[in-house]
């Protein structure tokens, strides 16, 4: 694993010379966003606040939010690589013979040491303070107008009370006074599901909230993983090395051992609270709603502990580049379901569920239109809200040649469909929350056989030897340009 806790993260930052300390006194209340967010959009390092105001643990942010950092993160320049390898381990049918089963021990000893492993003793349970409260730690407000303080990068672990599966996501959670908080899962969320289960039962359900350990792990609980999917499990397989957890102390839930801050409490059956506004990462604010209640029953930590957070807002933030290294890990997965998929990209600026753009090799007639209901069908991507599939030849990083193709290869009646189905409960303009219409734009080259029988015009393109003589004669007259706005 490239970093077993904050600690080394900050410490390889640091030396990278990608990592700034502020010892001015910095208020934790709208002061850190608009830190957080100028370094975002002008690509300056991580941050750490020494002395946020109100609190002596010092607040750490930004350490996702670069290429450079997540590949850091990673162990890997290429997400795709460690999708590959992951996907060696996992897929294959069962051995046939003893000489496939010897040959598989290796893939089975890899499997095994990417299992959590759990310890008995832990940084994270240093410090356990008489009297739990949120009050002593520098959570942010980020927006004018949200509902209060909320917890941002927070690992929130349930099981699921009928199997005993856990779940790690990543929700929101805005602080109410010094013991309670909103619990932000969405209806489609694991956690939600887990809850769920616990009221149909009467029961209250036991919850553990995690800051900080490997980043790896904070990583994987924004993961658009599979519900059958362990998230700590995951992580160890992306890092190669198991991630340690320890059972909590008042219930029998386990966290990173690593980490620096854990929050221990339940949610109960039948207890919802108004939460919101909260600024978010459509760069808008999500509105407020009814959710579950967390009640916070202990707190342990770190000795010396740090405060992780992260301020989501118009993009782009830190969570595109956590957004990004998902997109890259998660396409030879997507692939190996629909192979003719070539890329898949989702801009910035589409706040990832708006806009998801798909180059296609394409074989048959109707086959974008394929590809488009069968990501609609696919995990998280049911959310999204326009889908366009183009011929492979686009590149679909390349803002202006993917605008250029798809308005020039389009008939808008004929190549636009809408269909009904599951939204982002984020999403302001749907006609109900959670329930609306998408959109599919299906901008290949249209075949004979799809009824266009016109001719397909080539694209204008001047031969390579001109290109390259132009090119010497331009160099040897040194002829001035400027960047085009």
């Amino acid at each position: 694993m490239a970093f077993r806790n904050l600690r080394e993260q900050i410490e390889a930052l640091e030396k990278r010379g990608d990592l700034v300390r502020i010892a001015e006194e910095v208020d934790p209340h709208l002061e850190i966003t608009a830190f957080a967010d100028r370094a975002v959009k002008e690509g300056a390092p991580a941050l750490i606040f020494e002395r946020p105001r109100g609190s002596t643990f010092p607040v750490a942010i930004n350490l996702f939010a670069s290429t450079q950092r997540m590949r850091a993160v990673l162990g890997a320049d290429s997400p795709a690589q460690i999708a590959e390898r992951c996907l060696a381990l996992i897929e294959g049918g069962g051995p046939r013979s003893m000489i496939e089963k010897l040959r598989m021990l290796p893939k089975v000893a890899e499997l095994s040491r990417a299992l959590p492993r759990e310890v008995k003793r832990a940084p994270c349970q240093e410090v356990v303070p008489d009297e739990p409260s949120f009050e002593p730690f520098p959570i942010l407000k980020c927006w004018p107008q949200d509902g209060g303080p909320t917890l941002t990068l927070p690992m929130v672990y349930t099981r699921d009370p009928e199997t005993g599966a856990p779940n790690c996501g990543m929700y929101r959670m805005q602080i109410y006074d010094s013991r309670a908080s909103g619990m932000h899962w969405h209806v489609h969320k694991g956690g939600a599901e887990h809850w769920r289960k616990a009221r149909a039962r009467g029961e209250r359900l036991p919850v553990a909230v995690a800051l900080g350990g490997p980043p790896l792990a904070t990583f994987a609980a924004m993961c658009p993983l599979p519900p059958d999917l362990d998230e700590m499990f995951f992580a160890g397989l992306v890092g190669g090395e198991a991630v340690e957890m320890v059972r909590c102390r008042t219930n029998d839930l386990l966290v990173p051992a690593e980490a620096e801050i854990v929050f221990e409490g339940c949610v109960k059956p039948d207890e919802l609270r108004t939460e919101g506004p909260f600024g978010d990462h459509t760069g808008f604010y999500s509105l407020p709603d009814e959710y579950p209640v967390f009640h916070l029953e202990a707190v342990t930590h770190r000795r010396d502990a740090i405060y992780p957070a992260t301020v989501v807002g118009r993009p782009p933030m830190e969570d595109c580049y956590m957004g990004q290294a998902v997109e890259a890990l998660f396409l030879p997965v997507i692939r190996r379901q629909m192979p003719e998929i070539v890329d898949l990209h989702m801009p910035f600026a589409g706040v990832f569920h708006n806009l998801l753009l798909v180059s296609i090799r394409k074989a048959y007639p109707g086959q974008a239109r394929k590809v488009m209901h069968a990501l609609w069908g696919l995990g998280q991507a049911m959310f999204a809200k326009v889908i366009v599939v183009t011929d492979e030849d686009v590149n679909l990083r390349d803002y202006g040649e993917a605008t250029w193709k798809v308005l020039n290869h389009i008939d808008p009646e004929r190549d636009v469909e809408f269909v009904m189905g599951p939204i982002d409960a984020l999403d302001h303009a749907s006609r109900l929350p959670c329930y609306g219409s998408h959109a599919g734009v299906d901008a290949t080259r249209k075949w004979p056989e799809e009824g266009f029988t016109r001719p397909w015009p080539d694209e204008m393109r001047l031969p390579d030897e001109a290109l390259k003589r132009v090119d010497q004669i331009w160099r040897k007259l040194d002829i001035p340009t400027q960047p085009r706005p």
